[in-house]
This record gives structure tokens, C-alpha cells and sequence, in this order.
């Protein structure tokens, strides 16, 4: 029989994270594909080995994990037309047993429902403040969402008829494409289940730094591009950054000669910034420890934020392009080129 769900998992460099990813999608029995993005670790040999068609995206544009859904859902459709349903799966994610099987009755509950998204959980939650940071930002609310993650199952009517991820932006693909497709009339729903397991594998403050520039580069760029619709997408997110992580620090040190000191009070507004997050923390939920530490990260976050956001206003003005911001390499995609170069 044809099937009626397939695969699709995304990847880079993910090292054995690789591994177990594609050994869990492969024991659920649908068939997979594997979209590589330059990897040099070998990766598209260990799908290979594993029986999994790789799809290698051309190094001569710039790799972007829109691009790559995209592409490997042009494969899917290629090799199993008849399939209704596509989940994909980042390559640092373990689909958990028993989600599939959740998707589809979800998906077949409501057939206006584009994509239907579950929880997702930190592999190793306590290995680092980072990796606990990024296990509260999965836990959204169940239900009617705006939005779901890169890790989703998607309805393949839906993503031809939106055009799929705009393949060019470097981050926040997934609510874009949300957007557009509620825009359309479709739905999207989270549901209260595990979905996959995410191994983030953060240790460094210089890894969240940058995780949060792209989170910068991400409003900016989805404000320009839809912050005129009706839901002003990301247009709050995008003046927070420009608030908090520009005019209030830069006004608060070119003001303090002129004003004897006196615009460093500025600067206690973060605290109280930071109350403000606890006390909305606490009430949703969370333990103190996790609240205080939510907290002052968020607060911090402004700074990267703003920078990513000054990033992007500049580069665009130039007419520039940026790589992907790869948040756990050192270096990979810091560069920007002009337009044509295939940075």
C-alpha cells in the first residue's frame, strides 16, 4: 500500500545526534529522507548506510532549514505521491513512540488543520542553565496555536497550496509559513503530548548569545516582512528588542556625561523588567528556580537581541545577505556577503 505518512529530516553536521534520529524515525515504518545541508562529519553517510535517500542541497545557495523542509518534502512527494501527511524532524530530535500515531488521529480530527505540533522535551534538561532555558521556551500552551516549531507534522494539501517555508529566511521559517497558512483559513494545533526528544547540547554563554541574535535577526526580519498584517507579526518583539536592547542602554551611557550620572538610572528599569517576567513565570507555573532563571535571561536577551536586530536593519540596508547563524559552531555563518557572491 502507498503510504499515507512520510519523514522528512533535516540536518547538519549533528554528529551522533544523527544517529539516534534517524534510528527512531526509522522504527515507526514510514519511509524517511534526509536532507543534508553541507555536512562534513559524514553525515549523509550515515543516512546512507541506514537505507535513507539523501537529498544534498547545493552549497551555492545559502543553506537555510526552510530550504532544506522544503527540499526534502519535494522528494517525499516525488518518491511517495500519494502521502497526506509529512512530519518533520530536526536532526538533533528523537521522535518519542506513539506521537505519530497521536499526529494522525489529530490531524484526522479536524481537516482544516494544517500542522499539529506536541511537546518538546530537553534530552539531558539539567546539563546546563542553557538546556534548561530551551526546555521552558518548548512548553507553549496546548491548543489553538499561532505557531509551531520546526518539529511538526504538516498536511501535505496545506504546504503545497502556502508554497512552503519562504526558503531565504535564516530563522523563524516556521511561524511564517504558520501565518500564511492561517491566513488561508487553515489551523494550526499543539497538542498535549511528548513529540521529540531535542538535544540542544548548549554549554557555552557564547552559544546562547548567539542563539539569541538569530532570535533578534528573526523578529526584525519577520516584522518587515508581515508586521503591517492584521496580527502585526512580531512587531512587539521587534520594538522590546529595539527598546531594551538599544536605545535604553545606549541613551543610559551617551547621556551620562551631560547628565552627570544621572541617565544611568535608566538602567534600573531592568530589574524591574526582570520582576515583571518572575511574577508572569510564577503564574504560569513555574518553580521559583526556573522563574529566576527565565527571568534573568530574558532580560539579558535583550542585549543579543538588539544586536541581531541592528544586524539585520544594516545588512538589508546595504543590500547584503547573511549566512545562517549557526548558534553552536564558533564561527559558521558570521559572514555576510553581497548579493550573487552565495553567502
Amino acid at each position: 500500500m502507498a503510504p499515507r505518512l512520510a519523514i522528512v529530516a533535516i540536518g547538519r553536521n549533528e554528529g551522533e545526534r544523527l544517529e539516534w534520529s534517524l534510528a527512531a524515525a526509522l522504527r515507526h515504518g514510514a519511509p524517511v529522507v534526509y536532507v543534508d545541508s553541507g555536512s562534513t562529519d559524514g553525515s549523509r553517510e550515515v543516512a546512507g548506510r541506514r537505507g535513507v535517500p539523501v537529498v544534498e542541497l547545493d552549497p551555492a545557495t545559502p543553506f537555510t532549514a526552510g530550504r532544506a523542509r522544503n527540499a526534502g518534502f519535494q522528494r517525499v512527494a516525488a518518491l511517495h505521491p500519494a502521502v497526506e501527511l509529512v512530519q518533520f524532524v530536526d536532526g538533533d530530535c528523537e521522535l518519542v513512540e506513539g506521537w505519530l500515531e497521536r499526529g494522525v488521529r489529530e490531524m484526522d480530527a479536524d481537516p482544516r488543520r494544517a500542522a499539529v505540533c506536541g511537546r518538546v522535551r530537553e534530552l539531558d534538561r539539567e546539563r546546563s542553565i542553557y538546556n534548561r532555558l530551551c526546555d521552558m521556551e518548548w512548553d507553549a500552551p496546548v491548543g489553538e496555536a499561532l505557531a509551531c516549531g520546526g518539529n511538526n507534522m504538516m498536511r501535505a494539501a496545506a504546504f503545497v497550496a502556502s508554497g512552503g517555508f519562504a526558503p531565504g529566511l535564516i530563522a523563524g521559517e516556521e511561524p511564517e509559513l504558520c501565518l500564511r497558512l492561517r491566513a488561508a483559513g487553515w489551523k494550526i494545533f499543539r497538542v498535549d503530548a511528548d513529540m521529540v526528544l531535542h538535544d540542544a547540547a548548549m554549554t557555552r554563554f557564547a552559544q546562547w548569545w548567539r542563539r539569541m541574535m538569530r532570535t533578534g535577526w528573526a523578529f526584525a526580519e519577520g516584522a518587515a516582512l508581515h508586521g503591517r498584517s492584521p496580527e502585526r507579526h512580531w512587531v512587539r518583539e521587534n520594538r522590546s528588542a529595539l527598546l531594551w536592547g538599544t536605545l535604553v542602554p545606549a541613551a543610559a551611557v551617551i547621556l551620562a556625561v551631560p547628565t552627570r550620572g544621572a541617565s544611568l538610572l535608566l538602567l534600573a528599569a531592568y530589574p524591574l523588567l526582570g520582576l515583571r517576567i518572575y511574577l508572569r513565570s510564577r503564574r504560569r507555573g513555574l518553580v521559583p528556580r526556573d522563574a529566576r532563571l527565565l527571568a534573568f535571561f530574558t532580560v539579558l536577551g535583550k542585549i543579543p537581541e538588539g544586536i541581531g536586530k541592528a544586524q539585520y536593519a544594516l545588512l538589508r540596508a546595504l543590500g547584503w545577505r547573511r549566512k545562517v547563524i549557526d548558534w553552536r559552531g564558533p564561527a559558521a555563518g558570521a559572514g555576510a556577503a553581497p548579493p550573487g557572491s552565495g553567502g
